[in-house]
């Protein structure tokens, strides 16, 4: 039997201060990314993982950094090369001479948190040994499965701008990120504030920790208990069908979305939106989904799940334009 109304609130309420000490955590490092740092907070909840877009100099790797230092967490991160191989990134199998034997000798992704910096430089078979990671939570090591620490989550940051020495990431990897989420530039004030706090050649950047990763599961079962209505249910599933048969939906008036849509968002994307959701819904201090909490982490978990066409790439439409629009015409409940 479920939680009542009254019992989710309360739970809810008892968590909502570690989850805010751990945002205000973060902040004493990072100043603004207000929308980075959430969808790294619904990562967490969710143990979804998490894809970060930015130039080089918005704070991703940083904000990944402190956010593992306020949690009583393995942290494991890992420059992505294109030298690299998988062995570098889950460990090899090491002959012992004293007893003719062979042993595991686990590598970096045997952590809780994982920061994938710049995923994009790593070729194919590093791309292969992370997709089992972080799909199936285990890695094969020569003829033995492991499985990963739990929670274990990927955070994964890529450079748009620069294809030199950059490899696409292949679209069932893409798929497993639940989120990917764009970085902007600061604001004027926000850049301001960050001189004033790290601009000297050697700023404190260390946090204190303020979750365990009791404290982290204990959050996920409270994210899981949040209530979802089957009339949120099913405007996400309109949403989600939509992406893949958008003249359904009568989307060809202002946007022709059928010609602009390749492919549309898998089921796991369906998913993804109502975990996301839910996980939106606890940081606002709410035991229930309301049609916001879904168009509020609507575009974060379907921009990297909707293939735009070749035409619409030809007329400079994005996946994000694709997703907002969908969003503006499908009736909200």
């Amino acid at each position: 039997m479920g939680a009542t109304a009254t019992e989710i609130d309360a739970r809810i309420e008892a968590i909502s201060p570690d989850l805010n000490r751990l945002v205000e955590a973060v902040e004493t490092v990072v100043v603004g990314q207000r929308g980075m740092v959430e969808g790294l907070l619904i990562g967490l909840l969710t143990g979804g993982h998490v894809l970060l877009e930015g130039v080089p100099g918005l704070a991703k790797t940083l904000a990944v950094n402190t956010l593992a230092q306020a949690l009583d967490a393995g942290f494991a991160r890992v420059q992505f090369t294109p030298d690299l191989l998988p062995a570098d990134l889950i460990g090899t199998m090491i002959y012992s001479p004293a007893d003719a034997t062979f042993s595991a000798r686990k590598g970096p992704i045997f952590a809780n948190i994982v920061l994938a910096d710049e995923i994009n430089r790593a070729p194919a078979k590093v791309q292969s040994a992370l997709l089992e990671a972080m799909a199936e939570r285990q890695v094969t090591i020569g003829d033995e499965r492991h499985k990963l620490p739990h929670p274990f989550l990927v955070l994964a940051t890529q450079n748009p701008i620069e294809q030199e020495g950059t490899y696409r990431l292949p679209e069932a990897q893409v798929d497993r990120f639940m989120l990917k989420v764009r970085i902007d530039y600061p604001t004027r004030d926000e850049e301001l504030g960050i001189l004033e706090r790290v601009g000297t050649s050697s700023p404190d950047l260390s946090v204190e920790r303020v979750l365990t990763t009791e404290d982290l599961l204990a959050a996920r079962d409270v994210a899981d208990a949040v209530y979802v209505d089957d009339k949120i249910k099913q405007y996400a599933v309109d949403i989600i069908h939509a992406t893949r048969r958008p003249a359904e939906y009568r989307l060809d008036r202002r946007l022709d979305l059928p010609r602009l849509i390749e492919f549309g968002a898998s089921p796991r994307g369906t998913i993804s939106l109502i975990l996301a959701a839910r996980a939106h819904a606890l940081l606002r201090g709410r035991g229930f989904v309301s049609p916001s909490d879904i168009k509020s982490v609507g575009t974060l978990v379907l921009r990297h799940r909707v293939v735009p066409s070749y035409e619409a790439e030809a007329e400079g439409v994005s996946a994000d334009d694709i997703v907002r629009e969908i969003f503006d015409h499908i009736p909200v409940p």
